[in-house]
């Protein structure tokens, strides 16, 4: 078990955010945004204490070429069948944890976490979620002291075993024994461009409106 089935997250995060129009034709990222980056994106763009967890989504370019990005309050779906098994403080709000059995697969299941966003009113542990269903919205950075905009931060694992999810953060997750985590890119299903350092774009994040 070494990949997962594809989602139609991105279709889901369209649907409910109205992005329908302009429309969200490509994910744009920035080497810092991928998935066991070293360095960050914002800021100094200085390096991380650890490799990057997972893959942070912050621009798209719309039908017309424009690159915009998420704001804050951009509602967030659930990617696939789960229930819901943590919800963790993280320095821009809190990250909800989502664990995923998949019956046509011989062993182990899977884990979501989606990163930096304000979960909806009465969820807990325990609640059974359907893929596409909204879990919370994006929090507002502005909040938190960090000079980083909005953005959801993504992290997709393989379980091979029991797993103390009340145990897991931001400090131990890439060194869980039984957590085995995956480029987010290979399980989106949506097209994207990664833009070089020296792009513009890259280059001065806090233009972005």
């Amino acid at each position: 078990m070494s990949s997962l089935n594809r989602t139609g997250f991105t279709e889901w995060l369209i649907r409910e955010n109205g992005l329908d129009e302009p429309g969200l034709k490509d994910w744009i990222f920035c080497p810092g945004m991928l998935f066991h980056s070293g360095r960050k994106w914002w800021s100094d763009k200085g390096a991380r204490d650890t490799p990057h967890e997972g893959l942070d989504l912050f621009l798209y370019r719309d039908r017309q070429d424009r690159i915009l990005r998420l704001h804050e309050n951009t509602r967030i779906p659930v990617m696939f069948d789960g229930v819901l098994v943590s919800i963790i403080n993280d320095f821009l709000g809190n990250s909800v944890i989502v664990e995923h059995a998949f019956p046509d697969r011989d062993k182990g299941g899977a884990c979501t976490i989606y990163g930096h966003i304000s979960p909806l009113k009465g969820l807990h542990m325990g609640r059974e979620l359907k893929q596409g269903d909204i879990m919370g919205r994006l929090a507002n950075s502005g909040r938190s002291g960090f000079e980083v905009m909005p953005h959801l931060h993504i992290s997709v694992g393989l379980v091979s075993g029991p797993i103390s999810y009340d145990r897991l953060t931001w400090d131990t997750i890439g060194d869980s024994d039984t957590l085995t985590l995956l480029d987010p890119l290979n399980v989106i299903n949506w097209q994207y461009e990664i833009l070089d350092d020296d792009n513009p774009i890259c280059r001065d994040l806090s233009s972005m409106t």
